[in-house]
């Protein structure tokens, strides 16, 4: 009910932070860093997803709590990451496919919309398999699915690789757990609890690559300054756009600040995508493009070390401050009371 009441401002928190934030990271990379637009866009991207691995469970806490639930603080936040995750990685792979296509700027740009094309019906097909088979009457439905999931997941990033079309994987694998959980309704409960221990297993291993890929040794002063200063731009338009998105919305000063600060946090997402480029890149062959995957790289893994922590630790601080605690138990205490009173008053002495 709380989402139905800010479903506009959700679509706003979803679309505008990370689209400033992407917009602000590409001219700087481009200014600064001297990268290709395209390689702009690619590190704006990747900056531009927030982290549902820092935001959902800090998000929970909150909630438990009874701060910002009367406004839906921590329903909004959670469901506009979703959002706001999706359209990050489809544009991300979207000018992935464009960098490593050849042809004319007009070639590049359908190129890209058709490996979009095709990881919407590929993630189609395959959740609306899901959907369906395994069958309800058989046994251990909930593991079938998880294999089944994970499984296809696996099979959508490597097939797409293969069959040339690498930026519509990882969105190929989004649609397609979507579709199935949108058929399995509440069971699909069992299989978040089995995907998630799964995830639970492999999530250091994500985090350790992405850590030994980058060579802090190897890392030049100047090069770290202006990944640094690419960043913290970028965090400050991304903030600035997050007060203007929660605007008319109804809530106060101090809920706004806390909705800017709980959009700061990235980790998984860039965990995930930061490397693409640069695998892409040495597949490829060609040590100028190794250079801007590198470049991306680097602003994925500072991002992560910077803001992951910092994130996570204003939204625990701020939020018992900022957000507003639920006063229903109070006030159903206060009630019991004066009907208390009442009652003892009609008593005959």
């Amino acid at each position: 009910q709380a989402l139905k009441k800010l479903k506009a401002v959700c679509l706003r928190l979803s679309f505008g932070p990370c689209i400033s934030e992407t917009c602000t990271a590409a001219v700087l990379a481009y200014l600064f860093m001297h990268l290709p637009w395209q390689w702009g866009f690619i590190l704006g991207f990747v900056l531009g997803a927030v982290s549902p691995a820092v935001v959902v469970p800090s998000m929970l806490i909150l909630q438990a709590g009874g701060y910002g639930v009367e406004k839906g603080v921590p329903t909004l936040l959670m469901a506009a990451g979703s959002i706001d995750d999706i359209l990050a990685i489809t544009g991300f792979n979207t000018c992935l496919g464009m960098a490593f296509s050849s042809g004319s700027t007009l070639y590049n740009v359908l190129r890209g919309v058709l490996e979009v094309a095709v990881g919407i019906a590929a993630g189609g097909i395959l959740g609306m398999f899901v959907r369906y088979f395994p069958s309800h009457d058989q046994a251990h439905l909930a593991w079938k699915r998880s294999y089944f999931v994970l499984g296809l997941s696996m099979f959508a990033v490597f097939g797409s690789i293969y069959f040339g079309f690498p930026g519509s994987g990882g969105l190929c694998t989004l649609v397609l757990a979507f579709v199935a959980g949108v058929g399995w309704s509440d069971e699909k409960r069992e299989v978040e609890k089995i995907v998630a221990v799964a995830w639970n297993i492999f999530q250091p291993f994500l985090f350790g690559l992405i850590g030994a890929e980058v060579s802090v040794t190897s890392l030049r002063p100047e090069t770290v300054g202006l990944c640094v200063a690419t960043l913290g731009i970028a965090l400050v338009v991304r903030i600035i756009a997050t007060f203007l998105m929660v605007c008319f919305a109804g809530f106060n000063f101090k809920e706004k600040v806390f909705v800017s600060l709980a959009w700061i946090p990235k980790a998984t997402v860039q965990a995930a995508i930061g490397s693409l480029a640069l695998d892409t890149a040495r597949n490829h062959q060609d040590e100028q493009l190794e250079k801007y995957g590198m470049d991306v790289l680097t602003v994925a893994f500072l991002a992560i070390l910077i803001t992951a922590p910092i994130g996570a630790l204003v939204i625990g601080l701020a939020g018992p401050r900022l957000l507003q605690k639920a006063q229903t138990n109070s006030k159903e205490d206060e009630e019991g009371a004066e009907v208390g009173e009442e009652a003892e008053a009609c008593e005959p002495s």
